[in-house]
């Protein structure tokens, strides 16, 4: 007779799904709008959560909503560094510190970055795992594209109006044996 092997059994039942009933949500950066083109919008900080089935905890971000009276919530990876109360400026205008986001055009090279996008607006696609990281090793002359080093040690191009957060995705070292 012989048994079903567990990877046919997984394609007939509900039981090996993952457990996502828990999960905080996406992780994703502001969308683009006109103040984050043109100059910054302060946000703050108001949590890290831990997201059952992700690595790296996550930061919960209030911007208060440029078009209407209300606070507008978004969550996306932690950087190293990054504490509650925090106040993060994301924009074309921002400064270079730690836990702001900031189009990669306007960073110079050597900067290290996380949750970097892949296409313009795309919300944040590369080096959000915990403890990874892109870096920025070079622009192009005319300033349209940018070249990255991803976790893998590959190098991309991507435009250089994508956007990414200046800093280490935290929980690194998870993986780590304990030191005794």
């Amino acid at each position: 007779m012989g048994r079903v092997i567990r990877g046919s059994r997984k394609g007939k039942s509900l039981i090996f799904t993952a457990k996502t009933r828990l999960r905080k949500g996406a992780v994703k950066l502001r969308p683009v709008d006109y103040a984050e083109r043109t100059g910054f919008i302060k946000g703050l900080v108001k949590n890290i959560i831990h997201d059952p089935g992700r690595g790296a905890p996550m930061a919960e971000v209030v911007f208060h909503d440029p078009y209407r009276y209300k606070l507008k919530k978004e969550r996306w990876v932690a950087v190293e560094g990054l504490h509650t109360g925090q106040f993060v400026y994301c924009g074309a205008k921002a400064q270079l510190t730690v836990g702001n986001v900031m189009p990669l055009g306007k960073m110079p090279e050597g900067t290290v970055v996380s949750m970097c996008e892949e296409k313009a607006s795309d919300r944040g696609r590369l080096a959000r795992a915990s403890g990874c990281n892109c870096m920025v090793v070079g622009h192009s002359d005319d300033g349209k594209k940018t070249r990255i080093r991803l976790p893998s040690g590959s190098r991309k191009t991507v435009p250089s109006t994508c956007r990414a957060v200046v800093g280490i995705a935290a929980g690194g070292g998870r993986m780590d044996k304990p030191v005794l």
